[in-house]
């Protein structure tokens, strides 16, 4: 891709290792990458970057990498390290996520790790947990980060190490927009105690919190995996599926923690399909399980499995080298829906978990739904959805 203009991007001294950008140093960590972050990757991320010249490697990202620069040995072990540091945090987040990743050509796999862990930063600002008195608060944060992704994205400047592999990404595709991840800072939102919805009425509400929390992530993900049918009609072509996937996932994930879900007051199920079903706040707090909760839980799930079937007419829009690890992130995550049905829709004191066996043993299915021979002979249940179709209760 042609480079960041400097006169444009960057407003710099004669030094080529400095900007206006704000200054990082180790001792200040990364925003999002707290405690639980360190705790599930197994080391602190933020160790080794010291030293590091972040801000000159930030400038020779966006001057086009040039491999004649002095620096450019150190500054690409510098962003690889930072690349990996990121499928590690992938890895230990989102293993699903992470293991159709690594069916993925090198390049476009480190890029779809640099969204996820922005995400997961973005993420980590509203949820962690908070000492009252202590630090900034969480909305003067969230703040701050939108105020970082604009300048991004408008400038090219970034502040910790983290940023450098989100910049590169940005410069590589440059079709790659902004709006997702502002939206993805709305649907974050949703979910502050006081501010957001711990409650919805219907299941369009609903689905607006889906998009903004996971039907983002497809938007984002999507020029990345680059579609069959080139220019800006073939990607428009490709959202819509791309969305449908990323609600699905969210559904998914609703799904599985209910009984989550109530310990922390929240309950994602429309009221309208409750009581449809007979069942109640209460009974969802009190985890009581009955016919109507069963019969709602049915309801649900064949729900989501529509936004699949319409997620995976989507497989064949994008480009040859990104169906299968799409498709085997689709086939993975759903079987969560299956291991609801085996708990007989327990999902209260049961958790619904795929083994990663079980998930290894699908990926020839995943690889052969992605064969031209799959197009007339289907793998039972694998009708797609209709393209407009409206999904009942939804969009």
């Amino acid at each position: 891709p042609p480079p960041f203009p400097e006169k444009l991007y960057q407003k710099e001294t004669a030094s080529s290792t400095t900007s206006n950008a704000p200054a990082w140093s180790y001792t200040d960590g990364f925003v999002g990458i707290n405690s639980e972050v360190i705790t599930a990757v197994g080391r602190d991320i933020s160790s080794g970057y010291a030293s590091c010249d972040v801000q000159g490697c930030a400038s020779w990202i966006r001057s086009g990498k040039s491999s004649s620069h002095p620096s450019s040995p150190s500054y690409t072990a510098l962003l690889e390290r930072v690349y990996s540091d990121s499928g590690d945090i992938t890895s230990a987040f989102a293993k699903t996520f992470h293991l159709g990743t690594q069916l993925m050509q090198e390049e476009k796999r480190r890029s779809i790790w640099a969204v996820y862990v922005w995400c997961r930063r973005t993420d980590e600002i509203v949820d962690a947990p908070r000492v009252e008195g202590e630090g900034r608060g969480m909305l003067d944060e969230l703040a701050e980060w939108e105020t970082r992704l604009e300048k991004l994205w408008s400038e090219g400047e970034i502040v910790d190490p983290l940023d450098l592999a989100l910049l590169d990404t940005k410069i590589e595709y440059s079709n790659l927009e902004i709006t997702p991840f502002s939206d993805m800072v709305m649907g974050m939102l949703m979910d502050v105690p006081g501010l957001g919805q711990d409650r919805y009425g219907t299941f369009d509400e609903l689905h607006l919190y889906c998009y903004r929390v996971a039907g983002t992530v497809g938007l984002m993900s999507t020029p990345i995996f680059g579609v069959e049918r080139g220019g800006k009609k073939g990607m428009e072509e490709a959202k819509e599926p791309a969305l449908s996937l990323g609600v699905a996932f969210q559904l998914t994930n609703i799904l599985r923690d209910v009984g989550e879900d109530a310990g922390r007051g929240r309950i994602y199920l429309p009221k309208e399909d409750m009581e449809r079903f007979g069942v109640t706040e209460d009974q969802i707090m009190e985890k009581r399980m009955t016919k109507g909760y069963r019969d709602m839980m049915k309801f649900q799930i064949s729900r989501a499995r529509r936004y699949y079937k319409r997620a995976r007419r989507g497989v064949r829009m994008l480009a040859p080298e990104s169906r299968v690890p799409v498709q085997a992130s689709l086939d993975c995550y759903s079987m969560i829906l299956d291991k609801i049905e085996e708990n007989d829709y327990d999902n209260f004191g049961l958790r619904a978990y795929v083994s990663k066996e079980e998930k290894m043993m699908t990926l020839p299915l995943s690889w052969y739904r992605c064969q031209d021979i799959s197009k007339w002979l289907r793998l039972p249940g694998d009708e797609e959805e209709e393209a407009g179709k409206v999904i009942e209760g939804g969009n």
